[in-house]
């Protein structure tokens, strides 16, 4: 998809964690009233998540029928977070959202997973156990990073890392593991961090093509991911939720230049 509504970058002007480098996984206890967040690029994000969606939704949203349970009970848990969030801004009642950029979104229970896609700033994922692995079953991707949905959707998640390098056999068991392992109040966090020629926040990209790496003859940006684990408790599916951060080169934080 080659379509760009935005001509101005979105990007945030800090990130509120230490990003220094860490060994994998790198997983931290998450204080689940801390799950979803709300920075200063919201307006620029989610109207970009808007049209994605609005304009490509097929590749964006995913979903087998076998995850609508866990879909609506997703709709259900971030529907109970946001109206605790009523103090930065959302509102929140049985038909409706608004968000703290003014938007109304429609509470549709047919189309839960668009209507989740248009609620946040994350991306949120649904995983699975299938047999010995957990399988990706439903997706609201908007901003992928060097990743494209058509090839991860329905695999598990030995295939879905297998083009990275440090993804090796002990941290493969390890994550399967920790997916195996959470419990539904006792969600964890961990982050990744690159640095891109461009700051686009919708960037798919092929197993089989290689991202191109800035030369620092001119500006950089600093991609950084808050990804978040947390199991349903109804339907035992975990959700894998995304918080994309871009920052310019010069707003990035010292120890994004380390490691």
């Amino acid at each position: 998809m080659s379509d760009k509504t935005h001509t101005d970058p979105v990007c945030q002007m800090r990130i509120p964690f230490d990003v220094t480098p860490r060994k994998l996984p790198g997983i931290n206890p998450l204080d689940p009233a801390d799950w979803l967040m709300v920075d200063d690029a919201f307006d620029g994000q989610m109207a970009r998540r808007d049209a994605l969606i609005h304009a490509h939704p097929d590749d964006v949203l995913r979903m087998v029928d076998e995850a609508r349970p866990a879909v609506i009970e997703l709709l259900h848990t971030v529907l109970r977070h946001l109206a605790g969030l009523e103090g930065i801004g959302y509102r929140v009642d049985p038909h409706r959202v608004v968000r703290p950029d003014g938007v109304s979104v429609p509470v549709d229970w047919d189309r839960p997973l668009h209507t989740l896609g248009r609620l946040v700033q994350e991306d949120l994922c649904i995983l699975e156990k299938h047999a010995d692995e957990h399988v990706l079953t439903a997706a609201a991707l908007c901003f992928p990073a060097s990743w494209h949905l058509d090839e991860k959707f329905g695999r598990p998640l030995t295939a879905i890392h297998d083009p990275v390098d440090s993804y090796d056999s002990d941290i493969a068991r390890r994550v399967q593991r920790l997916f195996d392992g959470v419990q539904p109040d006792r969600p964890m966090w961990r982050f990744n961090r690159l640095w891109y020629v461009d700051p686009e926040l919708h960037q798919p990209r092929s197993i089989h093509a290689r991202r191109p790496k800035p030369d620092w003859s001119r500006p950089a940006f600093f991609r950084c991911e808050r990804q978040c684990i947390l199991r349903l408790p109804e339907t035992s599916a975990v959700v894998f939720s995304i918080h994309t951060f871009v920052t310019r080169q010069e707003d990035a934080p010292q120890a994004a230049f380390v490691g």
